[in-house]
C-alpha cells in the first residue's frame, strides 16, 4: 500500500469510528466468548446487525448465509468466525461493486455529464464540490453547473465549492427556468473542451411531483445538445437519516427512469454505517462514493474491501 493509499485508509478509518465502535466490538465481542455458531450467537449477531442499520432483509440474509456456511465448514476458531461474518457481508457488497475505481476517468466521449439531485440538507451541494475537486486534482478539466435557481443560497454555496475545488462555474439566479442553465452549462462545456459536467439541482421533497418533473425536463434539455446525456445520475443520501434516505432514492428512481449511483455522506456522523449493506440489498444501485469527514478530499470512491477492513481490522 503507497504512502497516499494509506492516508486515505486512515482516513476512511477515522470516518468509521463511530460505526466501527458500535459495529465491530459487539460481534468482536460475541466472536470472542463464543466457540461455535449456533442458535443464540445468531441471534445475538442479527441483534447487532439490526443495530447498525442493516435491515431485517439485509439481515435474514446474511444469518441465513452464515449458518449454512457455518453447518456445512464446521467453523470453530474465533478467526475463522471473524472470517465467515466478513466474508458474507462481502457478498452482500460484491453485486453492486462501482464501476468507478479512480476519478481518472477514461472519457470516451466529452462532455462526460453527471447530475446530482436529492433533497436539501443531504449534503448534496458539499459532494458536488468534493467530486469536483477529485475529479480535476486527476487531471481533468471540470466545470459546474449550478441549476438551482430557487435558492440564492444555493447558488451562493456552490460558488464557494467551487472556488475550493479550483474549478469553473456557470451561474444564472435570475433564471426562472433551471433547465436552461443545464442546457447552457453542456454547449459552454463543448465549446470550450471540459471533460467533466457536473450538473447540480434544486433540493427538492421526493412527494412534490410538479419539482419531480422538473428533473425530467432538465434531463431531456440537456439531451438536445448531447443526446445520451446525462451519462451518471447520482443521489446524495445523508448516511444519518437511514430508512428515511432509502425511501428518497427509490422515489427519484423511479422519476429519473434509474440512478446510476449513490453518494452517501456524513458515514462519520453516524454509527449506523450498516446503511451501506442495506442499500446494496434493497436498491440493487451501487454507492458510488463516500463521505467520511468535512474536508474537501473526504468524498472517497467506495471499496467494499476497505469498507469492510476499515470496520473489522484491529
Amino acid at each position: 500500500m503507497s504512502f497516499f493509499d494509506k492516508l486515505k485508509f486512515n482516513r476512511l478509518k477515522e470516518g468509521l469510528t463511530k460505526t466501527k465502535d458500535d459495529l465491530f466490538n459487539k460481534v468482536n465481542r460475541l466472536v470472542n466468548a463464543s466457540s461455535k455458531i449456533d442458535d443464540d450467537f445468531l441471534e445475538q449477531l442479527e441483534a447487532i446487525f439490526i443495530s447498525a442499520d442493516m435491515g431485517y432483509e439485509t439481515t435474514d440474509l446474511l444469518i441465513t448465509n452464515i449458518k449454512e456456511r457455518a453447518g456445512r465448514d464446521k467453523f470453530f476458531d474465533q478467526s475463522e468466525l471473524n472470517t465467515i461474518i466478513t466474508e458474507e457481508m462481502k457478498k452482500i457488497l460484491a453485486d453492486n461493486l462501482s464501476e468507478f475505481k479512480s476519478f481518472d476517468l477514461n472519457v470516451t466521449q466529452k462532455p462526460f455529464v453527471i447530475m446530482i439531485v436529492g433533497v436539501n440538507g443531504v449534503g448534496k451541494t458539499t459532494s458536488i464540490g468534493k467530486l469536483a475537486y477529485n475529479f480535476r486534482k486527476a487531471g481533468k478539466k471540470v466545470l459546474i453547473g449550478s441549476a438551482d435557481t430557487f435558492r440564492a443560497a444555493a447558488n451562493d454555496q456552490l460558488e464557494v465549492w467551487a472556488q475550493r475545488a479550483e474549478v469553473e462555474i456557470i451561474q444564472r439566479p435570475d433564471a426562472k427556468d433551471p433547465a436552461s442553465v443545464a442546457y447552457e452549462t453542456v454547449n459552454i462545456a463543448i465549446a470550450k473542451g471540459y471533460d467533466v459536467v457536473l450538473i447540480d439541482t434544486a433540493g427538492r421533497l421526493h412527494n412534490k411531483s410538479h419539482l419531480m418533473e422538473e428533473l425530467k425536463k432538465i434531463k431531456r434539455v440537456m439531451q438536445k445538445v448531447v443526446p445520451d446525456a446525462p451519462h451518471e445520475i447520482f443521489i446524495a443520501i445523508d448516511a444519518t437519516t437511514g430508512q428515511n434516505g432509502l425511501n428518497q432514492a427509490k422515489e427519484f428512481s423511479n422519476t429519473m427512469g434509474g440512478l446510476t449511483g449513490i453518494i452517501l455522506t456524513k458515514l462519520d456522523g453516524t454509527a449506523k454505517g450498516g446503511i451501506v449493506m442495506k442499500i446494496a440489498n434493497d436498491m440493487k444501485v451501487p454507492v458510488r462514493f463516500i463521505g467520511v469527514g468535512e474536508k474537501i478530499e473526504d468524498l472517497q470512491i467506495f471499496d467494499k474491501d476497505s469498507f469492510i477492513k476499515a470496520l473489522f481490522e484491529n
